[in-house]
């Protein structure tokens, strides 16, 4: 029997690497400079955040199975802190966020997101 959570980590590390590659992509098909607007930083950011939100709801999902619904918006709050923290300072240094700077930390974000999201109900849907 493998580990929910290592198995999760595994998949989540395939998804943002292959998301990763095709942001990559997207960007040089347009002409467009690949390695602007902190974008490694924003895959690792999230990577690491949706890792860490996913082992503490892991970790909980015993003793607070009926509050893992709010205990998962908590995530979604520190990540949105961080964002706020981290990278909206850098993005707004011109004045104004770009569709670039918005994508490189909201695409992975949104990966992480649909992942976490998909794992959770799962567990939901075992617990009920």
């Amino acid at each position: 029997m493998s580990n929910p959570f290592i198995s999760f980590s595994i998949k989540v590390m395939l998804l943002l690497v292959v998301g990763f590659g095709i942001h990559l992509g997207i960007l040089k098909f347009l002409n467009l400079p690949l390695f602007e607007n902190r974008i490694l930083v924003s895959y690792l950011v999230n990577l690491t955040l949706v890792i860490v939100v996913f082992g503490a709801l892991y970790l909980l999902k015993d003793k607070y199975t009926s509050q893992l619904g709010f205990l998962f918006l908590i995530g979604s709050f520190l990540k949105f802190a961080v964002f706020f923290i981290v990278f909206y300072p850098f993005y707004k240094q011109d004045g104004e966020i770009t569709k670039l700077e918005f994508a490189a930390f909201f695409v992975p974000y949104v990966l992480g997101l649909i992942l976490e999201t998909l794992s959770l109900s799962k567990w939901l849907n075992k617990l009920s």
